[in-house]
């Protein structure tokens, strides 16, 4: 029998969570992991190396910054060296000169006295060890979903991620279709977690939850008529407008600072559809807010349903609590084997 089992990722800024697919297993019974993020992996590796007071080289493939890039942070102010090959200094800054600014010297080679830390959103060594542990072996298919900014010439981090969210509103057609086999280019930590294996989709963590919650049989009664979604993940805060599998409008910030209140106000302001992108960077600093052209003024988007690991700001607010087979934490590992299945046209039995 061919093995069908899809090693799902959802990569955030505070946790990793695993899911182990397995067409053959109810949901209920599929296999899971919810542990730090390699972002907190690597910033604890990296503090070891402060507290030894030793030379601290970057390698490896870019990645998600945060604790990580906070640890080289304090590691440069204690006044010790930093060096970088070319590729896991883009972890730091995608421009060459800010990575000197903060102190980190680009090298190929690491030198002879520091210690290295090998940087990656994705470690599929230590995940097959563990998993061998519990005797399941290491799935041959794999999604992975990444927070990606993605990179562009003369132009800022948050107008690149800006384009993304108007392309998943106004091109991409279904969330099936935000799931990429090959990335696009200017995606760097979609292009680095697709490189460690050979079957391999990815997608982004705010598409991916919302495909995720799509699974939960509340949201989907709703789904056809309108529903909005939103995601409070550990670093950022994904809203979206859903007709179907269809993503009529976005809107994204990041999760500091999110308070009842403000959700409140976002969400008045998606439902209504009253906020040019210009007047969201303007007003609330966030990295996009787009609509569709054509969303039918009548739809109504008065179903609110909310997940994600700090939805309990939504708390008293009346609004549904989304978890798609009962596991609010895998709502994106779900939503990235629908992904997998999506962007591969394989049957998934």
């Amino acid at each position: 029998m061919t093995d069908k089992r899809v090693l799902a990722i959802d990569i955030g800024a505070g946790t990793q969570d695993i899911l182990v697919h397995d067409p053959e297993r109810r949901a209920e019974n599929q296999f899971r992991l919810v542990m730090p993020s390699r972002t907190q992996i690597v910033g604890a590796q990296i503090r070891e190396v402060t507290r030894a007071g030793r030379p601290l080289h970057l390698a490896g493939r870019v990645m998600g910054g945060g604790a990580s890039t906070d640890a080289v942070a304090e590691h440069v102010a204690a006044g010790l060296p930093v060096t970088a090959t070319p590729e896991a200094a883009q972890t730091v800054h995608n421009n060459p000169a800010r990575v000197a600014e903060r102190g980190v010297t680009i090298v190929e080679q690491a030198p002879a006295d520091s210690l290295t830390v090998e940087l990656g959103d994705v470690d599929l060594t230590s995940l097959e060890q563990a998993l061998a542990a519990f005797a399941i072996p290491l799935p041959g298919r794999f999604s992975f979903a990444v927070q990606d900014h993605g990179v562009a010439s003369c132009r800022g981090n948050n107008d690149v991620r800006g384009d993304y969210l108007h392309w998943l509103v106004n091109c991409a057609g279904t969330l099936g279709a935000a799931a990429f086999r090959e990335p696009p280019a200017n995606m760097t930590r979609m292009q680095a977690v697709r490189s460690v294996a050979n079957d391999v989709v990815v997608m982004d963590t705010g598409a991916a939850a919302v495909l995720g919650a799509l699974a939960d049989p509340v949201v989907a009664a709703h789904a056809g008529t309108g529903v909005l979604l939103v995601n409070i993940g550990n670093m950022h805060t994904f809203a979206a407008l859903m007709l179907g599998d269809r993503v009529v409008g976005v809107l994204e910030h990041h999760s500091h600072g999110m308070n009842p209140a403000l959700l409140t106000e976002l969400v008045g302001h998606l439902q209504r559809r009253d906020l040019s992108n210009a007047e969201f960077r303007a007003t609330y600093d966030g990295h996009g807010a787009v609509f569709a052209d054509d969303i039918d003024p009548g739809a109504s988007f008065d179903f609110v349903a909310i997940t994600g690991p700090n939805r309990d700001v939504a708390s008293g607010l009346g609004w549904y609590a989304a978890a798609p087979h009962g596991d609010m934490m895998l709502t994106g590992s779900f939503g990235l084997v629908e992904g997998y299945w999506a962007a591969t046209g394989e049957s998934r039995r």
